[in-house]
């Protein structure tokens, strides 16, 4: 475009400034890629085997989401779930009630089980009260010959047989009378069935539980309901598994049949000791010998059942579980017998050691303790099986 100056002249219109131009700058020499070591068109899709550096990117994946929100606000995290006090109680609860089942159904299918009672004719009939028939036996069986000697059992076979070393029967009633534990003197003479007048232990030697539950019933009129018997070794076995009795002995006891000596004082006896204790009959502290025996046959009997049944005993598992191993081997029971009638046994003989048991031998008639007193006798069966309360002048410790 070209427009007229003043002069006339055609001229051509004013070009805006230019900015400076920039200093070219020297372009850097490139070199030629040498034969074989160019790039390739399948640099992109592959790697040379043997070659180094590093491998081709990943393509790319999806883009990052984030996560949804709710209402402008991200999710709160999952709280986790607090245990309250009552759901740990309750736990413990359940706990300790299995606990417990399980305890119950050892004992039911590992007790050892005899057919002791059973109906014959003339056999007494149910009175008031629950009547168990406690025998302790000289049964030697499960004993070595070392446990034998250690125990002082004595030679077996002068006892011509099994016999019983301790007769008893535990009254429970079924009101609030007092229970009662009477104990029998083993030589009382009573009929034995189909053998005649002997010693009552007798009926043990010859015929086993049975006999001397229905020689018992007979001689007594009282009917037996239960029947736990126990041996030496058991018996030993049972006051060890707690760790010993505490006793206090009135005065020094010193056997020479057996060679069991206990000082007087209290103290704890182990199983030996123990055994040693409810058999003496020959010490100069038993002067009425079996009347002697039996009166701390009861003594001991109410201390050991206070002790197995304390908490000490069945919170400590260093006691309880060997009592609990301990125990299916040396009781045996009838075979209509349960757990919880055991139970309920030990929980009423617990009074014997805080006077809330009537302990009592059978009146007799002279110190040889063979034969019983008929009118005091009368008297105490009596109360028993009318849940009464047995009268004083019979009551003989």
């Amino acid at each position: 475009m070209t427009y007229g100056g003043d002069d006339g002249r055609r001229r051509m219109p004013p070009r805006p400034p230019q900015p400076p131009a920039r200093p070219r700058q020297q372009q850097r020499a490139q070199m030629m890629p040498l034969p074989g070591r160019g790039q390739s068109p399948y640099d992109a899709r592959t790697r040379p085997m043997g070659a180094r550096g590093e491998a081709p990117p990943p393509p790319p994946g999806p883009p990052r989401q984030d996560p949804p929100e709710y209402g402008g606000q991200q999710p709160r995290p999952r709280r986790r779930r607090r245990w309250s006090v009552g759901k740990i109680l309750m736990t413990l609860l359940i706990v300790f009630v299995l606990f417990l089942a399980g305890v119950w159904a050892y004992l039911e299918f590992t007790i050892n089980r005899v057919d002791a009672i059973g109906d014959y004719s003339g056999r007494p009939a149910a009175a008031s009260g629950t009547n168990w028939l406690i025998v302790g036996s000289d049964s030697r069986q499960g004993l070595s010959a070392a446990d034998e000697e250690r125990l002082a059992t004595g030679d077996s076979g002068e006892a011509g047989g099994q016999r019983t070393d301790t007769i008893m029967i535990a009254h429970i009633p079924d009101n609030s009378t007092k229970p009662t534990l009477l104990s029998l003197p083993r030589d009382s003479q009573v009929k034995i069935p189909g053998h005649g007048t002997s010693k009552i232990n007798a009926a043990f030697a010859l015929g086993g539980p049975k006999l001397l539950v229905q020689t018992v019933e007979q001689a007594t009129g009282l009917r037996m309901d239960h029947y736990a018997e126990i041996g030496f070794g058991g018996f030993a076995n049972i006051v060890d598994a707690i760790g010993g009795v505490d006793m206090c002995i009135d005065k020094d006891m010193n056997d020479p049949m057996t060679g069991i000596d206990i000082k007087a004082g209290c103290q704890k006896l182990d199983g030996r000791s123990a055994l040693g204790f409810v058999r003496m009959r020959h010490a100069d502290a038993t002067p009425r010998s079996d009347l002697d025996r039996v009166a701390n046959q009861r003594k001991f009997i109410g201390a050991l059942v206070s002790q197995i049944a304390s908490p000490g005993t069945l919170l400590n598992p260093f006691d309880f579980f060997p009592l609990l191993g301990s125990a299916p081997d040396a009781l045996t029971m009838d075979t209509g017998d349960h757990v919880h009638n055991l139970v309920g046994l030990a929980i009423a003989m617990r009074g014997i050691s805080s006077d809330g048991v009537t302990t009592t031998t059978m009146p007799i008639t002279d110190a040889s303790a063979q034969h019983w007193d008929k009118k005091k006798s009368g008297q105490l069966f009596d109360a028993l099986k009318n849940d009464t309360e047995v009268p004083p002048d019979v009551v003989m410790h």
